[in-house]
């Protein structure tokens, strides 16, 4: 299978809110949107995509409609330091507050307002603990 795109899809009760807290925290726009369903970009990257789907819609099969759970979505940024600046001044929850890890990531984690975990990273080196289970051309500079 040849994939020519990937994005994920957060079902909500609430597709305006999902929608407006992606484009104002986090600098994406609408593509397409409807009372059921956005179709979201960063403005900072077009092959950076998000949808965002009332789980009740009849797309969804009947047996899967339900609100987003256990989701945590990884985005890497060139700065989490400014990242985690505006998060704090906009006074939305730190989860986990930025941290340098061992395992090679410079991160914290916010959520929004469903509870979906957002987890800002900027790859660093790696401890030597960890540089070895890295493929060579997976290691950050």
């Amino acid at each position: 299978m040849k994939s020519t795109s990937y994005y994920p899809v957060i079902m909500t009760d609430d597709v305006q809110a999902t929608s407006d807290f992606y484009v104002k925290h986090l600098r994406f726009e609408a593509l397409f949107t409807c009372d059921w369903y956005m179709h979201l970009q960063s403005r900072e990257d077009e092959h950076v995509t998000l949808a965002v789907l009332d789980y009740r819609h009849e797309t969804v099969p009947e047996a899967s409609r339900a609100p987003v759970r256990g989701l945590l979505l990884n985005f890497e940024v060139d700065d989490p330091d400014r990242v985690y600046a505006e998060i704090q001044a906009a006074k939305l929850p730190i989860l986990k507050p930025i941290c340098d890890e061992d395992f090679g990531q410079r991160h914290f984690i916010t959520a929004d307002p469903n509870g979906v975990m957002i987890d800002i990273i900027k790859p660093i080196p790696p401890s030597a603990e960890f540089a070895g289970a890295y493929d060579a051309a997976a290691l950050p500079m």
